[in-house]
């Protein structure tokens, strides 16, 4: 696999739109390896707004080369202050550099809303990408993450 860098490519963080639904369904694969990826153009036009959720996209020269999705929630504890959920961060394989550059956007996001809190999930056996959040300044000791998926919330 040839490594690109991201110092000699113009960067741009910027909302995603749907036409770049091909490019994101292929950073996904390379996260979850799943075939039944899929990302609809019209669901990422109806985001592009980005009033409730944000799919953010970093590209470099002309390649889109990772993502991350950002969501805002409403909270009660705290007024009408959200807290944020960042979810997804993807960074193309062949590209060096670019998971910093959206893990300092997201939080600047989210007190650009007022958030209380920015929280994300990391699988447990990406010891590499949790080594990577820590260093970005999240805490991995304050709060215990637990995922039910869809084929299970019936039983």
């Amino acid at each position: 696999m040839h490594e690109r860098s991201s110092a000699v490519h113009p960067v741009e963080i910027r909302l995603a739109a749907g036409t770049d639904a091909d490019a994101l369904a292929a950073l996904y694969r390379q996260l979850t390896d799943d075939a039944r990826t899929r990302v609809l153009p019209e669901r990422l036009d109806a985001l592009a707004g980005g009033e409730r959720a944000q799919v953010l996209v970093c590209e470099c020269g002309d390649e889109l080369a990772s993502t991350a999705w950002l969501g805002f929630c409403d909270d009660i504890m705290y007024g009408e202050q959200p807290f944020a959920v960042l979810e997804n961060l993807v960074v193309d394989a062949r590209w060096l550099g670019l998971g910093a550059a959206l893990l300092n956007k997201a939080p600047r996001r989210s007190l650009a809303r007022d958030c209380s809190k920015i929280m994300l999930l990391s699988s447990i056996g990406r010891e590499e990408a949790r080594r990577f959040f820590l260093r970005a300044g999240f805490r991995g000791d304050a709060k215990r993450g637990f995922v039910k998926y869809r084929g299970q919330m019936a039983g």
